[in-house]
């Protein structure tokens, strides 16, 4: 689970400097917890600037903190983040509320769109604050309108508790290669599939990401029936994941297969003097573009072959 924080909490309601201060200090005790298992906290670009007291915005009220804690909550809202905007799925046009407010662009429509995707992230609010009620129930009018709830915390103990509950976070692109490569039998990685993505920093909102799209190949190559035609589920797994302008697997455009369509050949896994053309990729927003390449298509009677995990091959 990866978490967000709550920048709805923070809407002006803290009588003072002293008593924010307490406040973002659990909250920073809590991404302390979150780093130790191997989580971040994210938070939102435009929290540097938020309303703060009903007179104080964040600038004028970190002055009156003791200058270490200043220091280290200005640290993390206009430099290392990790920020919201570099990870975040929905768009401007998808329409989201909670409490009959409207939580587009906020973190909370964030995790809630995310958790509809099968992306797993959670709420860290302050308290005191009008946040104080979890899970947070979220709606989604898209067309028609679904909801679903979203986990927040706003105390320690339980934080530590439910991270403490779930498997061992992975902490290295390598824990993340021997994980999907026991879990996903059904797939066919190359020896060197994982080694473009070692050169980068280990990111787990882009690892947890990778998993979800290597799940859905994983699943898509179980849904033939005895014929070798596609299940119901299949073509449900196909309409969700491969379909629309925010498909979450697509094929590359016909410029970057025209402009790289060499370095989108790879050897075959099972036979290294064959060579497999695979332009189509899952996608995963981060810091830094990061592709997942197979081959396409994807048949009962050959195998699934995952040759690339790296960063966007049409960039470089």
């Amino acid at each position: 689970m990866e978490l967000l924080f709550n920048d709805l909490s923070l809407h002006g309601q803290f009588r003072s400097a002293r008593d924010f201060e307490e406040s973002i200090g659990r909250v920073m005790e809590m991404r302390e917890i979150a780093g130790r298992f191997g989580r971040k906290l994210h938070c939102h670009r435009n929290l540097v600037n938020a309303q703060v007291t009903p007179e104080l915005r964040m600038p004028q009220v970190v002055g009156g903190l003791a200058a270490d804690k200043g220091r280290a909550l200005m640290g993390w809202l206009t430099k290392h983040g990790p920020f919201l905007e570099d990870i975040r799925e929905h768009g401007d046009d998808d329409y989201l509320t909670c409490r009959d407010e409207i939580v587009t662009e906020k973190a909370v429509g964030e995790a809630a769109y995310c958790r509809f995707h099968d992306i797993d992230r959670g709420l860290v609010s302050l308290a005191p604050s009008l946040w104080e009620t979890s899970p947070l129930h979220v709606t989604w009018h898209n067309g028609g309108s679904k909801s679903v709830d979203v986990e927040n915390y706003w105390e320690r103990e339980t934080l530590q508790r439910d991270l403490a509950s779930v498997s061992p976070p992975m902490g290295t692109w390598r824990d993340l290669e021997r994980i999907v490569r026991t879990r996903y039998a059904a797939l066919t990685f190359s020896d060197d599939a994982f080694e473009p993505i070692r050169r980068h920093p280990f990111v787990s909102s882009a690892a947890e990401r990778i998993i979800q799209i290597l799940g859905v190949l994983h699943d898509l190559k179980h849904s033939f029936d005895a014929q070798g035609r596609l299940t119901n589920e299949g073509h449900e797994l196909y309409d969700k994941h491969f379909k629309g302008d925010k498909a979450l697997i697509t094929n590359s455009s016909p410029g970057d297969i025209a402009q790289f369509g060499k370095e989108l050949t790879f050897r075959n896994p099972s036979n290294p003097n064959e060579y497999l053309f695979c332009p189509w990729h899952g996608k995963v927003k981060s810091t830094v573009p990061i592709r997942v390449h197979y081959h396409w298509p994807i048949r009962a009677d050959a195998p699934v072959y995952v040759v690339y995990v790296g960063t966007k091959i049409a960039t470089k």
